[in-house]
C-alpha cells in the first residue's frame, strides 16, 4: 500500500468515527508527531551538507578505529 493510499484510508476511517474521546486521542498522537518536527537554521543545514560531502569523500574515521586510537593514546602506546 502506498503512502497516499494509507493516508486516504485513514482519512476515510476517521470521518466515520463518532467517539469524541477516540478522536481526541488521535489528535493528541498527531499533535505529538508535529511537535517533533525539527527546524534547522541555514547554518545547521549547511553543516549537515558539508558533513555528508565529507563522508561521501571518505573524510571520516570509523568509531571503532577512533576508540582504538584513543585507547593507545590513553595507555601511552
Amino acid at each position: 500500500m502506498t503512502q497516499l493510499e494509507i493516508k486516504n484510508n485513514l482519512i476515510k476511517r476517521i470521518k466515520e468515527i463518532d467517539d469524541i474521546q477516540f478522536l481526541e486521542a488521535i489528535k493528541t498522537m498527531l499533535d505529538s508527531k508535529s511537535e517533533k518536527t525539527i527546524l534547522l537554521t541555514d547554518e545547521q543545514k549547511n553543516e549537515i551538507l558539508l558533513s555528508q560531502k565529507e563522508v561521501n569523500e571518505g573524510l571520516f574515521i570509523e568509531q571503532r578505529k577512533l576508540d582504538q586510537e584513543i585507547n593507545k593514546w590513553l595507555n601511552g602506546k
